[in-house]
Protein backbone atom coordinates (compact mmCIF):
# COMPACT_ATOMS: atom_id res chain seq x y z
CA UNK A 1 0.00 0.00 0.00
CA UNK A 2 1.56 3.25 -1.00
CA UNK A 3 1.23 5.72 1.40
CA UNK A 4 2.53 9.10 -0.03
CA UNK A 5 -0.57 10.43 -0.54
CA UNK A 6 -1.28 10.18 2.64
CA UNK A 7 1.73 11.32 4.13
CA UNK A 8 1.53 14.57 2.14
CA UNK A 9 -2.18 14.77 3.30
CA UNK A 10 -1.47 13.91 7.26
CA UNK A 11 -0.09 11.80 8.86
CA UNK A 12 0.55 7.70 7.92
CA UNK A 13 -1.88 5.20 9.25
CA UNK A 14 0.98 3.05 10.25
CA UNK A 15 1.88 5.83 12.50
CA UNK A 16 -1.97 4.91 14.01
CA UNK A 17 -1.20 1.16 14.24
CA UNK A 18 2.15 2.06 15.85
CA UNK A 19 -0.08 3.92 18.51
CA UNK A 20 -2.27 0.86 19.02
CA UNK A 21 0.14 -1.51 20.18
CA UNK A 22 1.63 0.90 22.28
CA UNK A 23 -0.88 2.07 23.70
CA UNK A 24 -1.88 -1.76 24.46
CA UNK A 25 1.60 -2.29 25.89
CA UNK A 26 1.55 0.43 28.45
CA UNK A 27 -1.78 -0.15 29.70
CA UNK A 28 0.15 -3.63 30.49
CA UNK A 29 3.14 -1.66 31.89
CA UNK A 30 1.50 1.22 34.14
CA UNK A 31 -1.02 -1.22 35.16
CA UNK A 32 1.44 -3.32 36.63
CA UNK A 33 3.39 -0.16 37.57
CA UNK A 34 0.32 1.53 39.94
CA UNK A 35 0.17 -1.90 41.87
CA UNK A 36 4.07 -2.79 42.21
CA UNK A 37 4.96 -1.31 45.34
CA UNK A 38 2.06 -1.88 46.82
CA UNK A 39 1.53 -5.45 46.19
CA UNK A 40 5.39 -6.07 47.47
CA UNK A 41 4.78 -3.73 50.92
CA UNK A 42 1.07 -5.23 51.78
CA UNK A 43 1.36 -9.00 50.45
CA UNK A 44 4.89 -10.15 49.99
CA UNK A 45 5.63 -7.80 53.44
CA UNK A 46 8.78 -5.69 52.82
CA UNK A 47 9.68 -2.83 53.55
CA UNK A 48 8.98 0.46 51.48
CA UNK A 49 12.98 1.10 51.33
CA UNK A 50 12.85 -2.82 49.51
CA UNK A 51 10.28 -1.67 47.34
CA UNK A 52 11.95 1.27 46.14
CA UNK A 53 14.95 -0.27 45.57
CA UNK A 54 13.35 -3.28 43.65
CA UNK A 55 11.26 -0.64 41.92
CA UNK A 56 13.79 1.38 40.84
CA UNK A 57 16.43 -1.64 39.58
CA UNK A 58 13.55 -2.90 37.95
CA UNK A 59 12.55 0.23 35.96
CA UNK A 60 15.98 0.74 35.31
CA UNK A 61 16.72 -3.14 33.93
CA UNK A 62 13.59 -2.09 31.95
CA UNK A 63 15.33 0.51 30.05
CA UNK A 64 18.67 -1.51 29.70
CA UNK A 65 17.45 -4.05 27.64
CA UNK A 66 16.96 -2.02 25.15
CA UNK A 67 20.04 -1.84 23.91
CA UNK A 68 20.27 -5.32 23.85
CA UNK A 69 17.08 -5.16 21.60
CA UNK A 70 17.99 -2.58 19.46
CA UNK A 71 21.48 -4.56 18.78
CA UNK A 72 19.56 -7.49 18.04
CA UNK A 73 17.24 -6.22 16.10
CA UNK A 74 19.80 -4.04 14.02
CA UNK A 75 21.84 -7.11 13.62
CA UNK A 76 19.35 -10.05 13.04
CA UNK A 77 15.89 -9.34 13.68
CA UNK A 78 14.63 -6.35 12.52
CA UNK A 79 12.08 -4.43 14.44
CA UNK A 80 8.92 -6.36 13.26
CA UNK A 81 9.89 -9.91 15.22
CA UNK A 82 11.14 -8.34 17.79
CA UNK A 83 7.82 -6.48 18.88
CA UNK A 84 6.29 -9.68 18.72
CA UNK A 85 8.86 -11.43 20.27
CA UNK A 86 8.92 -8.57 22.79
CA UNK A 87 5.10 -8.30 23.86
CA UNK A 88 4.53 -12.13 23.89
CA UNK A 89 7.67 -12.39 26.98
CA UNK A 90 5.97 -9.44 28.68
CA UNK A 91 2.64 -11.38 29.03
CA UNK A 92 3.99 -14.30 30.30
CA UNK A 93 5.64 -12.09 33.10
CA UNK A 94 2.59 -10.17 33.94
CA UNK A 95 0.77 -13.98 34.23
CA UNK A 96 3.37 -14.79 36.72
CA UNK A 97 2.79 -11.70 38.69
CA UNK A 98 -1.16 -13.23 38.74
CA UNK A 99 0.53 -16.63 39.60
CA UNK A 100 2.86 -14.42 42.94
CA UNK A 101 -0.32 -12.70 43.69
CA UNK A 102 -2.23 -16.08 44.25
CA UNK A 103 -0.20 -18.48 45.99
CA UNK A 104 1.63 -15.53 48.63
CA UNK A 105 -0.96 -16.39 51.25
CA UNK A 106 0.27 -20.33 51.01
CA UNK A 107 4.01 -20.06 50.53
CA UNK A 108 5.35 -16.63 50.74
CA UNK A 109 8.82 -17.55 50.03
CA UNK A 110 7.74 -19.13 46.64
CA UNK A 111 5.65 -15.58 45.91
CA UNK A 112 9.11 -13.32 46.44
CA UNK A 113 10.99 -15.89 43.87
CA UNK A 114 8.19 -15.93 41.15
CA UNK A 115 8.01 -11.81 41.33
CA UNK A 116 11.45 -11.62 40.70
CA UNK A 117 11.21 -14.28 37.35
CA UNK A 118 7.54 -12.22 36.69
CA UNK A 119 9.98 -8.76 36.47
CA UNK A 120 12.49 -10.63 34.71
CA UNK A 121 10.57 -11.69 32.05
CA UNK A 122 8.99 -8.59 31.65
CA UNK A 123 12.26 -6.75 31.74
CA UNK A 124 13.44 -8.57 28.82
CA UNK A 125 10.42 -8.32 27.02
CA UNK A 126 10.72 -4.70 27.14
CA UNK A 127 14.09 -4.71 25.93
CA UNK A 128 13.29 -6.52 22.48
CA UNK A 129 9.63 -4.01 22.09
CA UNK A 130 10.28 -0.63 23.05
CA UNK A 131 13.24 0.75 20.45
CA UNK A 132 11.96 -1.22 18.06
CA UNK A 133 8.35 0.46 17.88
CA UNK A 134 9.81 3.91 18.66
CA UNK A 135 12.32 3.69 15.57
CA UNK A 136 9.74 2.47 12.94
CA UNK A 137 8.00 5.92 13.52
CA UNK A 138 10.88 8.04 11.85
CA UNK A 139 10.58 5.16 9.21
CA UNK A 140 7.32 5.84 8.08
CA UNK A 141 8.05 9.44 7.00
CA UNK A 142 9.96 10.50 3.64
CA UNK A 143 12.81 12.07 3.65
CA UNK A 144 11.66 15.19 3.06
CA UNK A 145 9.32 15.04 5.85
CA UNK A 146 11.49 14.57 8.67
CA UNK A 147 9.59 18.22 10.19
CA UNK A 148 7.25 16.33 11.32
CA UNK A 149 8.87 13.33 13.85
CA UNK A 150 8.17 16.42 16.68
CA UNK A 151 4.21 16.54 16.18
CA UNK A 152 4.51 12.17 14.94
CA UNK A 153 5.97 11.32 18.40
CA UNK A 154 3.77 13.63 20.06
CA UNK A 155 0.44 11.70 19.04
CA UNK A 156 2.48 8.60 19.24
CA UNK A 157 3.44 9.63 22.53
CA UNK A 158 -0.41 10.28 23.96
CA UNK A 159 -1.23 6.35 22.41
CA UNK A 160 1.43 5.88 25.60
CA UNK A 161 -0.99 7.69 27.58
CA UNK A 162 -4.27 6.71 26.37
CA UNK A 163 -2.95 3.20 27.50
CA UNK A 164 -1.36 4.38 30.54
CA UNK A 165 -4.52 6.14 31.63
CA UNK A 166 -6.53 2.56 30.98
CA UNK A 167 -3.95 0.68 33.18
CA UNK A 168 -4.03 3.37 35.22
CA UNK A 169 -7.70 2.85 36.12
CA UNK A 170 -8.79 -0.46 35.43
CA UNK A 171 -5.41 -2.09 37.06
CA UNK A 172 -6.16 -0.33 40.52
CA UNK A 173 -10.23 -0.88 40.25
CA UNK A 174 -9.21 -4.49 40.29
CA UNK A 175 -6.11 -4.87 42.37
CA UNK A 176 -6.30 -2.30 45.10
CA UNK A 177 -9.36 -2.71 46.66
CA UNK A 178 -9.47 -0.83 50.15
CA UNK A 179 -12.49 -0.96 52.04
CA UNK A 180 -14.03 2.43 53.88
CA UNK A 181 -12.18 1.81 57.02
CA UNK A 182 -8.72 1.88 55.43
CA UNK A 183 -8.08 -1.88 55.14
CA UNK A 184 -6.54 -3.33 52.05
CA UNK A 185 -8.03 -6.37 50.37
CA UNK A 186 -4.58 -8.11 49.45
CA UNK A 187 -6.35 -10.95 47.41
CA UNK A 188 -7.20 -8.39 44.50
CA UNK A 189 -3.66 -7.72 42.99
CA UNK A 190 -3.87 -10.80 41.10
CA UNK A 191 -6.78 -9.66 38.95
CA UNK A 192 -5.09 -5.77 38.24
CA UNK A 193 -2.15 -8.18 37.50
CA UNK A 194 -4.32 -10.38 35.17
CA UNK A 195 -5.81 -7.48 32.60
CA UNK A 196 -2.19 -5.82 32.39
CA UNK A 197 -1.27 -9.35 31.15
CA UNK A 198 -4.35 -9.19 28.57
CA UNK A 199 -3.83 -6.20 27.38
CA UNK A 200 -0.31 -7.39 26.18
CA UNK A 201 -1.82 -9.84 24.21
CA UNK A 202 -4.44 -7.55 22.66
CA UNK A 203 -1.59 -5.38 21.66
CA UNK A 204 0.56 -8.07 20.39
CA UNK A 205 -2.30 -9.48 18.20
CA UNK A 206 -2.92 -5.82 17.05
CA UNK A 207 0.29 -5.59 15.48
CA UNK A 208 0.76 -8.55 14.19
CA UNK A 209 -3.00 -8.23 12.11
CA UNK A 210 -2.21 -4.87 10.73
CA UNK A 211 1.80 -4.44 10.19
CA UNK A 212 1.82 -5.95 6.66
CA UNK A 213 -1.04 -3.77 5.69
CA UNK A 214 -0.31 -0.47 7.60
CA UNK A 215 3.01 -0.03 8.43
CA UNK A 216 5.54 0.68 5.48
CA UNK A 217 7.43 2.77 3.58
CA UNK A 218 5.99 5.75 1.60
CA UNK A 219 6.83 3.51 -1.20
CA UNK A 220 5.02 0.44 0.23
CA UNK A 221 7.28 -1.64 1.60
CA UNK A 222 7.31 -2.89 4.68
CA UNK A 223 8.96 -2.09 7.51
CA UNK A 224 11.27 -2.98 10.22
CA UNK A 225 11.75 -5.95 8.29
CA UNK A 226 15.21 -8.69 8.69
CA UNK A 227 18.04 -6.47 8.56
CA UNK A 228 19.18 -8.06 5.17
CA UNK A 229 16.25 -6.97 3.03
CA UNK A 230 17.02 -3.31 3.67
CA UNK A 231 17.66 -1.18 0.58
CA UNK A 232 20.14 1.28 -0.48
CA UNK A 233 17.23 3.86 -0.42
CA UNK A 234 16.48 3.59 3.36
CA UNK A 235 20.20 5.03 4.07
CA UNK A 236 21.09 9.05 3.82
CA UNK A 237 23.33 10.07 0.68
CA UNK A 238 26.44 9.41 1.46
CA UNK A 239 25.45 7.01 4.76
CA UNK A 240 27.61 3.70 5.72
CA UNK A 241 25.00 0.96 5.30
CA UNK A 242 26.60 -1.18 8.51
CA UNK A 243 28.63 -0.63 11.66
CA UNK A 244 32.52 -0.93 11.69
CA UNK A 245 33.50 -2.03 15.14
CA UNK A 246 37.17 -3.01 15.03
CA UNK A 247 38.25 -6.00 17.75
CA UNK A 248 39.93 -3.64 19.32
CA UNK A 249 37.17 -1.25 20.28
CA UNK A 250 35.13 -4.09 21.34
CA UNK A 251 37.61 -5.53 23.32
CA UNK A 252 38.17 -2.08 25.17
CA UNK A 253 34.37 -2.01 25.16
CA UNK A 254 34.13 -5.11 27.57
CA UNK A 255 36.70 -4.01 29.85
CA UNK A 256 35.43 -1.09 30.02
CA UNK A 257 32.32 -1.72 31.16
CA UNK A 258 33.85 -4.65 33.55
CA UNK A 259 35.79 -1.58 35.28
CA UNK A 260 33.16 1.35 35.17
CA UNK A 261 31.02 -2.13 36.97
CA UNK A 262 33.12 -1.89 39.87
CA UNK A 263 34.28 1.58 40.56
CA UNK A 264 29.85 2.06 40.42
CA UNK A 265 29.76 -0.78 42.56
CA UNK A 266 32.68 -0.46 45.13
CA UNK A 267 33.58 3.30 44.89
CA UNK A 268 29.95 4.78 44.35
CA UNK A 269 28.20 2.42 46.47
CA UNK A 270 25.63 1.25 43.58
CA UNK A 271 24.01 -2.05 44.35
CA UNK A 272 24.93 -4.39 41.83
CA UNK A 273 21.88 -3.57 39.57
CA UNK A 274 22.53 0.14 39.15
CA UNK A 275 25.84 -0.65 38.70
CA UNK A 276 25.50 -2.62 35.43
CA UNK A 277 23.10 -0.28 34.41
CA UNK A 278 25.00 3.37 34.92
CA UNK A 279 28.18 1.10 33.41
CA UNK A 280 26.31 -0.17 30.09
CA UNK A 281 24.97 3.31 29.42
CA UNK A 282 28.85 4.65 29.48
CA UNK A 283 30.30 1.43 27.54
CA UNK A 284 27.97 1.46 24.59
CA UNK A 285 28.04 4.99 24.36
CA UNK A 286 31.85 4.83 23.80
CA UNK A 287 31.73 1.97 21.56
CA UNK A 288 29.36 3.54 19.27
CA UNK A 289 31.68 6.52 18.48
CA UNK A 290 34.72 3.78 18.15
CA UNK A 291 32.56 3.27 14.48
CA UNK A 292 35.68 4.17 12.15
CA UNK A 293 32.59 4.61 8.90
CA UNK A 294 31.54 7.59 11.37
CA UNK A 295 31.31 11.30 9.29
CA UNK A 296 31.59 14.46 11.79
CA UNK A 297 28.06 15.35 11.26
CA UNK A 298 27.28 12.12 12.55
CA UNK A 299 29.55 12.44 15.21
CA UNK A 300 28.57 15.84 16.04
CA UNK A 301 24.48 14.48 16.65
CA UNK A 302 25.14 11.03 18.63
CA UNK A 303 26.98 13.52 20.80
CA UNK A 304 23.87 15.85 20.56
CA UNK A 305 21.63 12.33 21.89
CA UNK A 306 24.19 11.63 24.77
CA UNK A 307 24.34 15.37 26.00
CA UNK A 308 20.61 15.28 25.85
CA UNK A 309 20.64 11.77 27.34
CA UNK A 310 21.92 12.60 30.24
CA UNK A 311 20.09 15.78 30.92
CA UNK A 312 16.68 13.97 31.16
CA UNK A 313 18.38 11.43 33.95
CA UNK A 314 17.30 13.94 36.37
CA UNK A 315 14.07 14.34 34.93
CA UNK A 316 13.04 10.47 35.09
CA UNK A 317 14.49 10.24 38.58
CA UNK A 318 12.07 12.95 39.63
CA UNK A 319 9.19 11.91 37.48
CA UNK A 320 9.17 7.94 38.39
CA UNK A 321 8.30 9.24 42.09
CA UNK A 322 5.28 8.53 41.28
CA UNK A 323 5.25 4.63 41.79
CA UNK A 324 7.41 4.97 44.83
CA UNK A 325 7.46 7.77 47.23
CA UNK A 326 4.67 9.60 45.63
CA UNK A 327 2.46 6.35 46.14
CA UNK A 328 3.15 5.73 49.43
CA UNK A 329 2.37 9.27 50.58
CA UNK A 330 -0.94 9.49 48.85
CA UNK A 331 -1.69 6.40 50.85
CA UNK A 332 0.08 7.70 53.84
CA UNK A 333 -0.89 11.60 54.11
CA UNK A 334 -2.99 12.59 51.87
CA UNK A 335 -6.50 13.46 51.93
CA UNK A 336 -7.87 11.19 48.35
CA UNK A 337 -11.18 12.50 49.36
CA UNK A 338 -12.17 13.56 45.04
CA UNK A 339 -15.64 15.01 45.30
CA UNK A 340 -16.74 12.56 48.07
CA UNK A 341 -15.04 9.68 46.51
CA UNK A 342 -12.11 8.09 48.68
CA UNK A 343 -9.60 7.08 46.08
CA UNK A 344 -7.43 4.57 46.08
CA UNK A 345 -4.01 5.47 46.45
CA UNK A 346 -2.20 3.95 43.44
CA UNK A 347 -4.90 5.55 41.36
CA UNK A 348 -3.72 8.99 42.56
CA UNK A 349 -0.84 8.86 39.15
CA UNK A 350 -3.93 8.35 36.99
CA UNK A 351 -3.88 12.16 36.59
CA UNK A 352 -0.74 11.97 34.74
CA UNK A 353 -2.10 9.83 32.17
CA UNK A 354 -5.36 11.83 32.03
CA UNK A 355 -3.40 15.00 31.34
CA UNK A 356 -1.10 13.61 28.51
CA UNK A 357 -4.35 12.60 26.76
CA UNK A 358 -5.99 16.14 27.27
CA UNK A 359 -3.23 18.17 26.15
CA UNK A 360 -1.15 15.76 23.41
CA UNK A 361 -2.83 17.13 20.85
CA UNK A 362 -2.46 20.93 22.08
CA UNK A 363 1.05 20.60 22.34
CA UNK A 364 1.51 18.97 18.86
CA UNK A 365 -0.10 22.34 17.30
CA UNK A 366 1.48 24.42 19.06
CA UNK A 367 4.65 22.70 17.81
CA UNK A 368 2.92 23.24 14.36
CA UNK A 369 2.06 26.76 14.76
CA UNK A 370 4.85 28.57 16.07
CA UNK A 371 6.87 25.72 13.01
CA UNK A 372 5.13 27.45 10.05
CA UNK A 373 5.77 30.78 11.89
CA UNK A 374 9.75 29.93 12.23
CA UNK A 375 9.78 30.19 15.94
CA UNK A 376 9.66 26.65 16.70
CA UNK A 377 12.61 26.18 19.37
CA UNK A 378 14.86 23.27 18.78
CA UNK A 379 14.53 19.88 20.98
CA UNK A 380 17.10 21.05 23.67
CA UNK A 381 15.43 24.26 24.42
CA UNK A 382 12.34 22.17 24.56
CA UNK A 383 13.72 19.79 27.02
CA UNK A 384 15.44 21.89 29.37
CA UNK A 385 11.65 23.61 29.96
CA UNK A 386 10.33 20.34 30.64
CA UNK A 387 13.22 20.02 33.31
CA UNK A 388 12.35 23.14 34.50
CA UNK A 389 8.40 22.21 35.08
CA UNK A 390 9.46 19.26 36.75
CA UNK A 391 11.48 21.82 39.30
CA UNK A 392 8.43 24.19 39.64
CA UNK A 393 6.58 20.75 40.49
CA UNK A 394 8.32 19.62 43.17
CA UNK A 395 8.84 23.74 44.79
CA UNK A 396 5.16 24.22 45.07
CA UNK A 397 4.90 20.49 46.62
CA UNK A 398 7.92 21.12 49.38
CA UNK A 399 6.43 24.29 50.24
CA UNK A 400 2.32 22.62 50.84
CA UNK A 401 3.96 20.07 53.22
CA UNK A 402 6.45 22.61 54.95
CA UNK A 403 4.10 22.80 57.74
CA UNK A 404 2.31 19.27 57.68
CA UNK A 405 3.97 17.94 60.27
CA UNK A 406 3.49 14.01 61.48
CA UNK A 407 -0.20 14.21 61.12
CA UNK A 408 -1.03 16.71 58.93
CA UNK A 409 -2.87 15.56 55.43
CA UNK A 410 -2.12 16.96 52.00
CA UNK A 411 -5.40 17.96 50.20
CA UNK A 412 -5.27 15.37 46.84
CA UNK A 413 -5.39 18.42 44.81
CA UNK A 414 -1.75 19.58 45.27
CA UNK A 415 -0.88 15.98 44.00
CA UNK A 416 -3.14 17.26 40.75
CA UNK A 417 -1.52 20.08 40.72
CA UNK A 418 1.63 18.27 40.77
CA UNK A 419 0.67 16.02 38.10
CA UNK A 420 0.08 18.38 35.20
CA UNK A 421 2.85 20.59 35.82
CA UNK A 422 5.07 17.14 35.36
CA UNK A 423 2.68 16.15 32.19
CA UNK A 424 3.41 19.62 30.41
CA UNK A 425 7.11 18.52 31.32
CA UNK A 426 6.71 15.65 30.37
CA UNK A 427 5.18 16.85 26.53
CA UNK A 428 8.13 19.03 26.31
CA UNK A 429 10.71 16.28 26.92
CA UNK A 430 10.17 12.74 26.21
CA UNK A 431 8.35 12.49 22.87
CA UNK A 432 10.55 15.38 21.46
CA UNK A 433 13.38 13.07 23.14
CA UNK A 434 12.12 10.33 20.90
CA UNK A 435 11.69 12.68 17.59
CA UNK A 436 15.27 13.90 18.56
CA UNK A 437 16.49 10.67 18.11
CA UNK A 438 15.11 9.72 14.90
CA UNK A 439 16.12 12.92 13.51
CA UNK A 440 19.56 12.73 14.61
CA UNK A 441 20.08 8.73 14.35
CA UNK A 442 22.35 7.37 11.63
CA UNK A 443 19.75 4.14 9.94
CA UNK A 444 22.64 1.48 10.84
CA UNK A 445 22.51 2.73 14.32
CA UNK A 446 18.57 3.71 14.54
CA UNK A 447 17.32 0.73 17.09
CA UNK A 448 20.62 0.61 18.77
CA UNK A 449 20.73 4.36 19.29
CA UNK A 450 17.20 4.27 20.70
CA UNK A 451 18.72 1.78 23.37
CA UNK A 452 21.10 4.49 24.17
CA UNK A 453 18.59 6.76 24.59
CA UNK A 454 16.31 4.43 26.46
CA UNK A 455 19.68 3.90 28.89
CA UNK A 456 19.26 7.59 30.41
CA UNK A 457 15.72 6.51 31.40
CA UNK A 458 17.20 3.57 32.72
CA UNK A 459 19.89 5.54 34.75
CA UNK A 460 16.96 7.97 35.88
CA UNK A 461 14.78 5.40 36.84
CA UNK A 462 17.49 3.60 38.94
CA UNK A 463 18.18 7.29 40.50
CA UNK A 464 14.94 7.47 41.23
CA UNK A 465 14.99 4.19 43.18
CA UNK A 466 17.94 5.65 45.11
CA UNK A 467 15.96 8.61 46.06
CA UNK A 468 12.54 6.89 46.36
CA UNK A 469 14.42 4.87 49.46
CA UNK A 470 15.72 8.12 51.52
CA UNK A 471 11.81 8.98 52.05
CA UNK A 472 11.48 9.90 55.52
CA UNK A 473 8.76 8.14 58.16
CA UNK A 474 5.32 9.58 57.54
CA UNK A 475 2.32 10.37 59.09
CA UNK A 476 0.92 6.98 59.29
CA UNK A 477 4.48 5.55 60.54
CA UNK A 478 4.02 7.85 63.37
CA UNK A 479 0.72 6.26 63.77
CA UNK A 480 1.43 3.12 63.92
CA UNK A 481 4.34 3.68 66.49
CA UNK A 482 2.11 5.92 68.52
CA UNK A 483 -0.58 3.14 69.21
CA UNK A 484 2.41 1.00 70.18
CA UNK A 485 3.60 3.26 73.00
CA UNK A 486 6.74 4.30 70.90
CA UNK A 487 7.63 8.07 70.65
CA UNK A 488 8.98 7.56 67.10
CA UNK A 489 9.84 11.38 66.84
CA UNK A 490 12.26 11.40 69.98
CA UNK A 491 13.79 7.60 68.37
CA UNK A 492 14.61 9.82 65.42
CA UNK A 493 16.02 12.07 67.06
CA UNK A 494 18.13 10.00 68.68
CA UNK A 495 16.78 11.94 72.15
CA UNK A 496 15.86 8.59 73.43
CA UNK A 497 17.17 5.13 72.83
CA UNK A 498 15.02 2.61 72.10
CA UNK A 499 14.31 -1.16 72.95
CA UNK A 500 15.07 -4.24 71.84
CA UNK A 501 11.63 -4.85 71.59
CA UNK A 502 10.87 -1.15 70.14
CA UNK A 503 13.56 -2.06 67.47
CA UNK A 504 11.74 -5.67 66.62
CA UNK A 505 8.46 -3.27 66.33
CA UNK A 506 9.32 -0.79 64.13
CA UNK A 507 11.06 -3.58 62.27
CA UNK A 508 8.55 -5.21 61.61
CA UNK A 509 6.20 -2.76 60.57
CA UNK A 510 8.88 -1.79 58.15
CA UNK A 511 9.37 1.95 59.89
CA UNK A 512 12.64 3.70 59.50
CA UNK A 513 14.23 4.08 63.28
CA UNK A 514 16.61 6.80 61.78
CA UNK A 515 16.63 9.78 59.13
CA UNK A 516 18.22 8.68 55.83
CA UNK A 517 20.74 10.96 54.19
CA UNK A 518 21.73 11.50 50.58
CA UNK A 519 24.58 12.91 49.13
CA UNK A 520 26.33 13.92 52.83
CA UNK A 521 22.91 15.44 53.96
CA UNK A 522 20.35 14.00 56.41
CA UNK A 523 16.36 14.00 55.05
CA UNK A 524 14.16 14.63 58.37
CA UNK A 525 10.63 16.05 56.90
CA UNK A 526 9.22 15.08 53.28
CA UNK A 527 9.76 19.25 52.64
CA UNK A 528 13.70 18.29 52.51
CA UNK A 529 13.32 15.62 50.84
CA UNK A 530 11.01 17.32 47.64
CA UNK A 531 14.00 20.05 47.60
CA UNK A 532 16.32 17.48 46.30
CA UNK A 533 14.32 17.04 43.29
CA UNK A 534 14.10 20.99 43.36
CA UNK A 535 17.74 21.04 43.35
CA UNK A 536 18.61 18.27 41.01
CA UNK A 537 16.21 19.39 37.75
CA UNK A 538 16.87 22.78 38.50
CA UNK A 539 20.57 23.20 37.97
CA UNK A 540 19.97 20.63 35.07
CA UNK A 541 17.89 22.23 33.72
CA UNK A 542 19.96 25.94 33.46
CA UNK A 543 22.65 23.59 32.45
CA UNK A 544 21.06 22.54 29.49
CA UNK A 545 19.03 25.82 28.63
CA UNK A 546 22.90 27.61 28.74
CA UNK A 547 23.98 25.07 26.26
CA UNK A 548 21.45 24.90 23.86
CA UNK A 549 23.28 27.38 21.12
CA UNK A 550 26.10 25.23 20.81
CA UNK A 551 23.86 22.12 20.31
CA UNK A 552 22.18 23.37 17.58
CA UNK A 553 25.52 23.62 15.82
CA UNK A 554 26.81 20.46 16.72
CA UNK A 555 22.94 19.42 15.01
CA UNK A 556 23.70 20.69 11.74
CA UNK A 557 20.16 21.42 10.70
CA UNK A 558 18.48 18.23 11.79
CA UNK A 559 16.55 19.51 14.99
Amino acid sequence: MNQTATAKQGHPKGLWVLFGTEMWERFNFYGMRTLLTLFIVNALMMSKEQSSIIYGGFLGLCYLTPMLGGFISDKFLGNRYCIMLGGLVMAIGQFLLFTSATVFTSNLDLARTILYIALGFIILGNGFFKPNISSMVGSLYPKGEKNKLDTAFTIFYMGINVGAFLGQFICPMLGDVVAADGTRDVFAFKWGFLAAGMAMLIGTLTFFLLKDKYVTTPDGRAIGDLPSRNVSSDYEEGESQSAQFTSKALTIAIISFIGLGLIFHYVAGQNVIYSIIYGSGLTLAGLILSDKSLTKVETDRILVIYIVSFFIIFFWAAFEQAGSSLTFIADNQTDRNFFGWNMPPSMVQIFNGIFVVMFAVPFSLLWDKLRAKGKEPISPFKQAIGLALIALSYFIIAHNVKDLGNTGLLAIYWLILLYLLQTFGELCLSPIGLSLVGKLAPKRFASLLFGVFFLSNASGYALAGTLGSILPATGADFEVATKAGINLQDILDKKIVPTAENLKFLVDNKIRDHYPTFAGFTITNLYEFFMVFVILCGIASILLFSLTPRLKKMMHDAG
